[in-house]
């Protein structure tokens, strides 16, 4: 990776397993390469993460004769929320560092971020009314909209829509916002060096059977499918969605176009539940972030599996080291 790169690590929810995540994943790599990063968060939560994963890092303001981790420090204006528990404090810190995140990448001194877990009942308690991390980073952003990209090995699938409810993902599907969501898919592929295969899935069981479930999918997806192709890119469908996974799975595509959350969601997490990232697209910055939970559950206890989180920063390196294509 480029020395000059930075990846910026926002800490998620401090009351969540997001701090057990990151240090165990920056305890793994060679000491020369942690300096790469910069945790936007609280010296206090990671310290408070180290005790339980016995990680040994130490965490600060670096300069190069030393080993500790920088720390960009946010004020939280409170004590350090208890672990595992939904708290508005912990809601509050999460968008203080998403925002702090944004900031160092809008202004160049981060090349990429990657965001541990937040919580949206936290950040809801706390007065921040977005859908999760892909709502707030565009408003953060100024962008009209965002895509929801999960990348795993095999499986890459991105979304139409994704926190809104399933009638609501309906209204969206339209031929619009598919080509715009094929486009994004297909740019950001060409920027990692892959002219891809594309897939668009169905909407209605079957694709509609020609009307009998459904018409969306003649309205509205094959439109946009052929606008797509007129613009040279390789993609097919409507394609039913109880087939396209598999056969993307298989090696038939590299990229799925699904039409809501759960279409995509469940696949990915069935065959790459551990490894799946999750990447915003259509921003004017760089995001990656793991594709779990808070798991308040396990908070604090030293359990937390960093291997998604370790994914995650492999991901952002790769973008962090391939230029930007221009929308």
């Amino acid at each position: 990776m480029d020395r000059n790169a930075k990846v910026a690590v926002t800490l998620g929810d401090p009351a969540g397993v997001g701090p057990e995540v990151i240090v165990k994943a920056l305890a793994t790599l060679p000491r020369e390469e942690r300096r790469d990063f910069i945790i936007v968060g609280n010296v206090e939560a990671l310290e408070r993460a180290d005790r339980v994963s016995g990680t040994g890092l130490k965490f600060g303001s670096p300069d190069a004769d030393d080993d500790r981790i920088a720390v960009d420090e946010v004020a939280l204006g409170a004590p350090l929320p208890e672990i595992g528990k939904v708290s508005p404090v912990a809601g509050d810190a999460s968008v203080r560092y998403i925002t702090r995140a944004v900031d160092l990448a809008m202004s160049g001194e981060a090349n990429v971020i990657v965001t541990a877990p937040i919580n949206k009942e936290a950040m809801n308690l706390a007065g921040h009314h977005h859908d999760g991390h892909t709502g707030l980073l565009a408003h953060l952003t100024g962008s009209k909209s965002s895509f929801m990209l999960l990348a795993s090995e095999r499986l890459n699938t991105i979304h139409v829509s994704t926190h809104i409810s399933l009638k609501g993902a309906i209204e969206r599907a339209k031929t619009e916002r598919v080509l715009a969501t094929i486009e994004a898919g297909h740019r950001h592929f060409l920027r990692l060096g892959r002219n891809p295969r594309i897939a668009v899935a169905g909407l209605n069981p079957h694709c509609g059977e020609n009307g009998l479930f459904g018409t969306e999918d003649m309205e509205f997806l094959a439109p946009a499918v052929e606008q797509a192709q007129a613009k040279g890119i390789d993609v097919v469908g409507p394609i039913s969605a109880d087939t396209v996974f598999a056969r993307a799975y298989n090696g038939a595509f590299d990229l799925v176009i699904a039409q809501y959350h759960d279409q995509g969601h469940i696949p990915i997490k069935l065959v790459a539940f551990e490894t799946a990232v999750n990447v915003s697209l259509g921003l004017p910055i760089d995001r990656v972030s793991v594709d779990h939970g808070t798991a308040f559950d396990i908070a604090g206890t030293g359990k937390a599996n960093h291997v998604n989180m370790l994914s995650a920063i492999a991901y952002a390196r790769l973008m962090a080291r391939s230029p930007r294509q221009k929308a």
